[in-house]
């Protein structure tokens, strides 16, 4: 899967949504080899405590299941499953070959009684209405163009009072920060993926959806619209990454 992947993909603002489904396919199908070890590399293991915090949110109190929506190659699931040791683990993915790379990694950890990935589209999660206490998605909610259907399909799945996870990387606001995180979204960013990545186009575009990513202020109003209800967001590591945490509403009825 590594042969004939294209010199540069076209910026994020210039294609439709079914061309970038497309692209993103394509990405996650030829970064899967490299993938958990450039996450390590070009975050300084800084991905490993983000997901850490994220899992530490996590709140289960009726079904004790979590359901991880493009799950990749299952970290965010590794990390709630180890946080909750009492909670089953669903994880679930559109690229078959993430989908093979987490089971193999769930293998290894022998974890394989206590996390299942599937393969589904996060755009109609294959789950009955009320199933997960918490629905979460690590680093993929930027590269899904149609946001509110996805995180209305995750309210959907999850029960009342159940929390809906965000956890994404964005543009910095900090003024001072801004231009060094330029400088690494463009140009040294790209330059480790050259060196190591068989498809290094593929973090130029991803670099590229991180900076056309709307701002924390922005994706917290999304969820409120989607019919989350206290909407809460946490800056992580200068505001590279933030998590948002919704609710789904109690009906008092």
């Amino acid at each position: 899967m590594e042969t004939n992947v294209p010199e540069k993909y076209p910026p994020v603002q210039e294609i439709s949504d079914a061309r970038r489904i497309r692209i993103v396919k394509e990405i996650f199908s030829t970064v899967t080899g490299k993938y958990d070890f450039l996450n390590r590399l070009l975050s300084l293991r800084r991905d490993v405590a983000w997901r850490k915090f994220a899992a530490k949110k996590m709140r289960f109190f009726q079904t004790h299941r979590y359901l991880d929506v493009a799950c990749g190659t299952g970290d965010l699931s590794i990390a709630a499953a180890g946080m909750h040791p009492d909670i089953a683990v669903t994880g679930l993915d559109f690229v078959p070959e993430m989908v093979a790379a987490a089971k193999d990694k769930i293998q290894q950890r022998n974890l394989g009684g206590r996390i299942q990935i599937v393969h589904g589209d996060a755009l109609s999660l294959p789950f009955a209405d009320n199933s997960f206490d918490v629905a979460g998605i690590a680093f993929g909610i930027r590269n899904i163009p149609d946001r509110a259907r996805a995180l209305s399909e995750m309210l959907r799945v999850v029960v009342p009072g159940g929390q809906v996870m965000i956890l994404e990387m964005t543009f910095v606001e900090n003024r001072f920060f801004k231009w060094i995180y330029h400088a690494y979204l463009n140009f040294l960013l790209p330059a480790f993926a050259k060196i190591f990545s068989g498809n290094p186009a593929a973090y130029s575009y991803l670099a590229d959806s991180i900076m056309n990513f709307p701002s924390p202020g922005q994706f917290a109003k999304i969820l409120e619209e989607a019919g989350m209800v206290r909407v809460e967001k946490h800056s992580l590591t200068f505001g590279i990454t933030w998590l948002h945490v919704g609710e789904k509403m109690v009906d008092s009825g």
